[in-house]
């Protein structure tokens, strides 16, 4: 999938609107997920009856007020508007999670021939390596909702992230995780040693008044 959009740029729909186009970035952002390419118009009456359903789909997906950590789902928005300004204006109501494609990059042209859109809305669900999972999964997320996630992970065989992040762990050097404790012990002797250090001194200030 990553192939697709290699020397391409993604554009997150945040504030700044932060470019992906390092071959790095586009990896980290796709890989081991499900995608989802919604082919829409903010203008088309039936994206605009689509779009609320899709956004709540997403948000109760990704965010964490709904789920306990984001699911493994990147979305593309793949503008079919006939002007920047009106894919801008769509823009600000959906998602801050949502990724979409400059204005006039031609890729939209090839994505839109390569997975045969005719008539918007159209959310293409894609495995990692760019098979298809849905050519059109408008209807199940009307119909199923968040329930069809759970499908199409399992058509993705994506690795549980819960795994990965074990195997993370598993990688950082014992050292670096026991040297806290060490330094925390290593504090708690140093207070110790000091404050015996102390008495001591003030005991043989103490049996030096005496035998004066």
């Amino acid at each position: 999938m990553v192939s697709l959009f290699l020397d391409k740029t993604l554009i997150k729909n945040n504030w700044h609107n932060d470019e992906l186009e390092l071959e790095r970035e586009l990896i980290r952002l796709l890989e081991n997920k499900v995608i989802l390419l919604y082919f829409g118009s903010g203008e088309c009456p039936r994206c605009q009856e689509f779009a609320p359903i899709l956004k709540q789909f997403f948000v109760r997906l990704t965010d964490e007020f709904y789920v306990e950590r984001s699911s493994q789902l990147v979305l593309i928005y793949v503008s079919l508007d006939e002007t920047e300004e009106l894919q801008d204006k769509f823009l600000k109501k959906m998602p801050k999670r949502w990724f979409f494609l400059p204005f006039l990059d031609e890729l939209k042209k090839e994505l839109e021939l390569k997975f045969s859109v005719k008539e918007p809305p159209v959310v293409v669900v894609l495995k990692p390596n760019g098979e298809v999972i849905s050519a059109n999964a408008v209807e199940e997320i009307k119909e199923m909702g968040t329930a069809c996630f759970q499908n199409w992970q399992e058509a993705a065989d994506l690795v549980n992230r819960n795994f990965l992040l074990a195997q993370d762990f598993e990688d950082v050097p014992w050292r670096s995780l026991t040297d806290p404790v060490r330094r925390l012990k290593y504090k708690i002797k140093k207070k110790k040693r000091k404050k015996r250090s102390n008495q001591e001194e003030d005991e043989d200030k103490e049996d030096g008044d005496k035998s004066s």
